[in-house]
């Protein structure tokens, strides 16, 4: 049976050595495990997501709880854990924050592994030396730095405030963990993204930060929406000459529903004007909870006009974790 681990090694001369750091590496590493996660094939995240996904998760607690990234557990039936030494471990979604991205998992037997203490990723600046790491040890851990702190607005209506980007990029960044200077825990891994330059393109990580999860930690732990559901409207949008245009619209969302097509620009929300991914969710989400109707501007081959939507919940939509 391949391991999952397999084909994400990074290049040695990147990995990180025990002398330069001072805490104990490989206890540390051992502290992130590969999660495998299934999904089923009529899940409302299946057709963006896939039903097999394939990341990392960092273990916060020695009661086996484990943090990873939101998306790859979504509607998950089964997920698997896999320590360091090769050791296969089930286990279940606790829950997702659809706002910060986190999500939380229990294994279902003792992982016995250390827990990576929660840092402050308020002192990462620009320069600061990190670990990158994913499930596997050394083999798959990656000196870097932070590159910035930045606003970052994905186009599936999803807005960070402050997500710390890295370089180099890790080939296996979904759920890996940012390891500070003293061991601890400051962010987990969600997107690779590209970093243009006058010599080219490089690729580079955006880390959620972990300082959002203290918070939302008890709620999602007992399977609660750690937030009120936000207004949705199953759009996915970019950016364009200074405007939002609609890429595509999500079957049998609000949108759909409301004829919104591919090639619509999004000028306005309730008579506000919108230039921007994070101008638009800003407004959007102003608005009210999920269910508010929400006025829009749209432009369309010319002609403008205006519309009004009745949002929705998009966690409604989903598989809810069953508990064993």
């Amino acid at each position: 049976m391949s391991s999952p681990f397999d084909g994400y090694e990074v290049e040695a001369e990147l990995r990180p050595s025990a002398e330069r750091w001072g805490f104990d590496l490989d206890r540390t590493l051992s502290a992130v495990v590969a999660l495998e996660a299934t999904a089923p094939a009529d899940a409302f995240t299946a057709r963006t997501l896939g039903t097999e996904r394939l990341g990392n998760g960092a273990v916060i607690g020695t009661n086996g709880l484990v943090l990873t990234i939101g998306y790859l557990i979504n509607e998950a039936q089964q997920i698997t854990l896999t320590t360091n030494d090769g050791r296969r471990v089930d286990a279940h979604a606790l829950g997702v924050d659809p706002v910060s991205g986190l999500g939380l998992v229990q294994a279902l037997e003792p992982l016995d592994l250390p827990a990576l203490q929660l840092g402050d990723s308020e002192g990462l600046t620009d320069g600061s030396p990190v670990i990158i790491a994913g499930g596997g040890g050394v083999a798959h851990a990656s000196v870097g730095q932070v590159l910035t702190r930045m606003p970052f607005a994905g186009y599936w209506e999803y807005m960070l405030d402050d997500a710390i980007m890295t370089e180099p990029a890790h080939p296996h960044w979904s759920g890996a963990a940012l390891i500070g200077a003293g061991g601890d825990l400051l962010g987990i891994g969600s997107l690779s993204l590209q970093r243009r330059r006058r010599r080219g393109v490089s690729q580079l990580n955006m880390f959620v930060p972990t300082d959002l999860l203290p918070p939302i930690l008890d709620a999602l732990a007992q399977g609660r929406a750690p937030h009120p559901p936000r207004p949705w409207l199953g759009v996915i949008s970019g950016e364009t000459s200074d405007h939002v245009v609609i890429t595509s619209v999500t079957p049998g969302g609000p949108a759909s529903r409301a004829e919104l097509r591919q090639g619509d620009l999004i000028l306005a929300v309730d008579g506000v004007a919108v230039s921007d991914l994070a101008d638009f969710y800003t407004r959007l989400w102003a608005q009210g909870p999920a269910g508010v109707r929400v006025p829009l501007t749209l432009q369309r081959e010319g002609d403008v006009f205006d519309v009004e939507i009745r949002s929705a919940d998009r966690t409604s939509l989903m598989r809810k974790p069953r508990f064993n």
